[in-house]
């Protein structure tokens, strides 16, 4: 981006929630932990995550401006099987980036034998960001390598009112059976992703997370980006 297009940017987002909120975006990772996910992908996703986040450009993209970025995580699987890996964290600082990433490295693992209850994992989210610092966006990101299959699907989580305000982006592990695409990416293009300029990120298999989660969270926490995308009503 040349400089002027991105002093432009900056000013946009400056300008909006210097009236309305000194956090910027409440960030929301969901991290897929079902019986198709087993103990080693779930350690690359969990260090591939940890890495991203301490990544050199992805650090600079989080303190690009005055205002803050919240920051959460959680793991899920089965209808009731949800659990918080990291709490909301505002990122004043480096260090405090620093201290989410290895509080997510760390973290241990809840459940094993679970199918994958995505509509329920949203209802989850939608708590979650009812308990999150005042943001002038919200953001959820939904990785998983699989499709919901099991309680209610993703179009009745977001008929919560709720959703109105939240974008949710997804990360597809793209696992290949027999050595074809079981359609998991195509899935998450009808249904998951989810409001103005979602969009979703593929990781070709667990060795990839590292990279795809890095060019994913580039891609959100851009001025560009979230200046272009409408300001929360309940903010003004």
């Amino acid at each position: 981006m040349k400089p002027y297009a991105a002093c432009v940017a900056l000013a946009a987002v400056a300008c909006v929630t210097s009236a309305q909120a000194d956090c910027r975006l409440a960030l929301l990772l969901a991290v897929d932990v079902s019986n198709s996910v087993n103990a080693t992908e779930d350690a690359l996703q969990r260090k591939g995550l940890s890495n991203a986040l301490n990544a050199a450009n992805v650090k600079r993209a989080v303190f690009v401006t005055d205002q803050t970025v919240a920051l959460a995580a959680f793991e899920w699987s089965g209808r009731h099987h949800q659990q918080v890996m990291l709490d909301w964290t505002i990122l004043k600082t480096p260090a405090d980036l620093s201290h989410a990433a290895r509080t997510i490295a760390h973290s241990k693992r809840g459940q094993i034998d679970f199918p994958t209850a995505m509509g329920h994992a949203l209802t989850f989210g939608a708590e979650m960001f009812a308990k999150a610092p005042n943001c002038l966006f919200q953001t959820l990101d939904v990785a998983g390598d699989g499709k919901s299959n099991t309680g209610y699907p993703p179009k009745q989580a977001y008929a919560d009112p709720a959703y109105d305000e939240i974008t949710v982006n997804g990360l597809v592990v793209r696992v290949m059976d027999l050595g074809m695409d079981l359609g998991v990416t195509a899935y998450y293009e009808a249904h998951v992703k989810h409001g103005p300029g979602a969009f979703v990120e593929v990781a070709d298999g667990f060795e990839d997370y590292t990279r795809a989660m890095t060019d994913k969270l580039l891609r959100e926490l851009s001025p560009t980006v979230l200046s272009a995308r409408p300001a929360s009503d309940h903010l003004g």
